[in-house]
């Protein structure tokens, strides 16, 4: 299987990094590795003049390990597996369960990567990578990582979320979502693209966990009765109503500010009552009514009185 898959059967928007791409990232991690290991070896051969052949060779062991081996590791352990030529590649270090790597990782890597790429000029590396149905080096297999790629092309990227079921539609507007991480929403949302794809036990079970994190972040569970999937279909919803409100907001405001500049004296106070009043429901048809146009937002739906049963929520009901 090509795409990265977690334990729980999910399958992630992430393809394995292949061998071209990570030749030209290595390519330059050791330029500039090389590059600060030649300046420090300069420095320290004028700062150690004095010393005797013992002490030079036991510095010049120590700059070799510090930076040609340290370095390395220290920089994928602070940065998550993203090294400079990974981030200029667009690629990234995670486990094989899909996780963020640790020190103890990036140490494996580093510890046969001297082996494999610096003694023999990466050509066991490259051999490993075109061997391996994953591209992964000898290094990845120790230390059970994978090497990403995180920016793909756009035709290729993930689907729109489902829309949640209409009669939760409006109804966590009032909820606190600034607690929650952005990798939850990303896992939220790649769930919710890929829960018809997976197993109705293993879906289940994964809106559910997800569903469990979103409501501890956010201190409000879902509503008794609801199917776990749709919670999270109507949270998102939300999420994604207010980033347009926001966005709409700005828009309007430099709109506002460029007719002020341009000394339009009509249209500024209105674009600036319309940039204040809408976040709030009510004001927003006031104020599009009195500019003699329809309602750009409709008001958030009153929660319903009624919950329907989970079979008719649109699919997503409980697997059988």
């Amino acid at each position: 299987m090509s795409g990265l898959v977690t334990g729980d059967a999910v399958v992630l928007g992430l393809q394995p990094a292949r061998l071209p791409s990570r030749a030209l990232a290595l390519v330059i991690d050791l330029a500039v590795i090389w590059t600060v290991y030649l300046l420090l070896s300069i420095g320290l051969a004028l700062a150690t003049a004095s010393l005797d052949e013992a002490a030079v060779m036991a510095v010049s062991i120590a700059s070799f390990l510090l930076v040609l081996v340290g370095a390395p590791i220290a920089v994928e352990t602070l940065s998550h597996g993203r090294s400079l030529g990974k981030l200029a590649c667009g690629l990234r270090v995670l486990r094989d369960d899909g996780g963020p790597i640790r020190f103890r990782h990036a140490l494996v890597r580093g510890a046969v990567g001297v082996v494999e790429v610096l003694f023999t000029f990466g050509v066991i590396a490259c051999i490993a990578s075109l061997v391996s149905e994953r591209g992964r080096r000898i290094g990845d297999v120790f230390a059970g990582t994978l090497v990403v790629r995180e920016r793909v092309p756009a035709a290729r990227g993930p689907m729109a979320s489902p829309p949640p079921p209409p009669w939760l539609v409006g109804r966590f507007a009032q909820l606190d979502l600034s607690g929650v991480p952005d990798d939850l929403w990303l896992a939220i949302r790649q769930y919710l693209t890929r829960m018809r794809q997976l197993d109705p036990a293993v879906s289940w079970s994964m809106a559910q966990r997800l569903a469990g994190d979103l409501a501890e972040r956010t201190g409000t569970p879902a509503p008794e009765g609801v199917p776990p999937a749709a919670y999270l279909a109507a949270v998102v919803n939300e999420r994604q109503a207010r980033d347009a409100r926001r966005a709409f907001t700005a828009a309007t405001r430099e709109a506002a500010s460029s007719a002020a500049a341009s000394g339009s004296t009509a249209t500024a106070p209105a674009a600036a009552t319309a940039a204040t009043t809408v976040d709030r429901p009510d004001a927003r048809s006031a104020a599009a009514a009195a500019a003699g146009s329809p309602p750009l937002l409709p008001p958030a739906a009153p929660a319903p009185t009624h919950v329907p049963p989970t079979g008719t929520s649109g699919g997503f009901a409980p697997p059988a």
